[in-house]
């Protein structure tokens, strides 16, 4: 499996199962991209925390910024809160998953409203449903980038915001690592 959304999962099945992160992929990818400018590693919500400290320290100990949703009253407007200086920073969004997009737009707002230079996403699962690519595509995103864990759309291929980055040599290594029976962990050290 790759990026499980909770590693508890792991206990449900009856075999022996890895779960592969895609964050080293993303981390060299980021390092390519956006490696001279001044990173700053942003999660969308308080339970993407760990997942964003672990791509941090792969970005030579970037520091962390936190996007806190709150509502006043059920049915009100979220209300997106920045933890953390983004000013005059390249953000970089981490999550496992995107489906509708709203979160993430509105994420990528709020972070741009904070002062950020730039705001991109890195997501490991790239379902985008409904008018998602359309969302993404007139958002203040710079670019999203997304694994092919899930097979991209035609919409999603031909927008120039949505970036599809392969993780095939990492599910391959994985796989000779369990044939050889050595070390699957160890590719994420």
């Amino acid at each position: 499996a790759v990026d499980l959304h909770a590693g508890q999962i792991q206990g449900f099945f009856d075999i022996p199962t890895d779960n592969l992160f895609a964050a080293p992929v993303m981390a060299a990818d980021i390092q390519t991209r956006y490696g001279s400018q001044e990173l700053m590693v942003v999660s969308p919500d308080v339970g993407g925390v760990v997942r964003a400290r672990s791509l941090a320290k792969r970005l030579n100990n970037a520091p962390l910024a936190i996007v806190d949703k709150r509502r006043d009253r059920p049915g009100q407007s979220e209300v997106m809160n920045i933890i953390g200086d983004v000013k005059g920073r390249m953000c970089i969004l981490i999550d496992d998953i995107i489906d509708s997009g709203g979160t993430l737009c509105n994420a990528a707002q709020a972070l741009m409203d904070a002062g950020a230079a730039g705001v991109s996403a890195y997501i490991s699962h790239g379902v985008l449903s409904g008018g998602a690519v359309a969302r993404v595509s007139n958002s203040a995103l710079k670019e999203l980038v997304i694994t092919d864990t899930i097979m991209p759309t035609e919409a999603t291929t031909l927008s120039d915001r949505i970036r599809v980055l392969t993780i095939a040599p990492l599910i391959g290594e994985a796989v000779r690592r369990i044939a050889d029976e050595s070390s699957v962990s160890s590719l994420f050290d």
